[in-house]
């Protein structure tokens, strides 16, 4: 633990560097990309991106992020925000465009290799609905395991590793939801509600458990400074009732989304059914005229 200790600070500084980075290469392909089409890109997509990043930054680099390895419910906040807030939020950014025109002018044609078509079958294939569940699901027990919690907390480079797999998880979970109500995705809408509905339950056991289990799991909390007054036990009961809130609120404004969307697209449906028949009747009417002056 004394190594992640004293890396933090030499970590916090990298990520911010790298995160201050990324929103600068955002704006400016967004600017850029905004005057080019005359002020139609929308602004709440560079708000959504830029704030994604900033909730990578308070789970990986603030002082917030000091306190994981003195509080459960510290660390549950950091994997709630690399998984469940942070991704959709920058993948609603829709941050490729931007970023890849903010990389053009910079680096010149750096995008080609990206739109190879062995490029887009790998990115069909990784962002599958059921690869892109389970990934997140295998993340989410994987470092919930004592043994591998505690391999995490206390070695730095594996530290790095279980925030960055928390994070490519989120993306990948997040990319069929986000991605589906585009006109280009091949998945319907109804069918992310199932999906949505069946990624709450690897959340659900594991917040149950934290919260009702009569003894602490994860043991390196029992020596660990009593903050807010929070027994050890206690702590992990509020880690596992923040991590069930959380996932249950953010996952059922998703489905309220979509089954709203569903329902518009249920009633559009049904009134250009009208319409359409009406167009019908006018040419089948003008066809009969058609033959009856031949």
């Amino acid at each position: 633990m004394m190594s992640h200790i004293h890396h933090s600070a030499s970590e916090s500084f990298w990520v911010s560097s790298a995160l201050i980075f990324a929103a600068f290469l955002y704006l400016r392909g967004w600017l850029g990309v905004r005057s080019r089409n005359h002020g139609n890109v929308k602004g709440w997509r560079a708000a959504s991106f830029v704030v994604g990043l900033l909730f990578i930054w308070i789970a990986t680099a603030s002082p917030l992020a000091a306190l994981d390895h003195e509080m459960l419910t510290v660390h549950m906040a950091q994997h709630l925000l690399l998984m469940t807030l942070a991704p959709p939020l920058i993948l609603l950014g829709m941050p490729r465009k931007p970023l890849a025109h903010g990389l053009l002018q910079r680096f010149g044609t750096i995008d080609r290799p990206l739109r190879a078509e062995p490029m887009q079958q790998l990115a069909n294939v990784v962002t599958h609905p059921a690869l892109c569940w389970f990934a997140a699901a295998g993340a989410l027990i994987m470092w919930h395991i004592p043994s591998m919690f505690m391999l995490g907390l206390s070695s730095q480079p594996w530290h790095v590793i279980e925030q960055a797999s928390f994070l490519v998880a989120g993306l990948l979970f997040w990319s069929p939801v986000v991605q589906s109500s585009a006109s280009t995705s091949k998945w319907p809408e109804a069918s992310m509600l199932l999906y949505l509905f069946l990624a709450t339950l690897p959340c659900d056991i594991l917040s149950g458990f934290l919260v009702f289990c009569d003894r602490v799991v994860y043991l390196v909390f029992l020596s660990s400074p009593r903050s807010f007054g929070l027994s050890a036990l206690e702590d992990q009961q509020c880690a596992g009732a923040l991590m069930w809130t959380c996932v249950t609120v953010v996952y059922l404004i998703a489905g309220a989304v979509f089954t709203a969307r569903l329902l518009s697209l249920h009633r559009s449906d049904e009134r250009s059914i009208p319409q359409f028949e009406s167009q019908k009747i006018a040419v089948l009417h003008a066809d009969s005229k058609r033959m009856e002056a031949v």
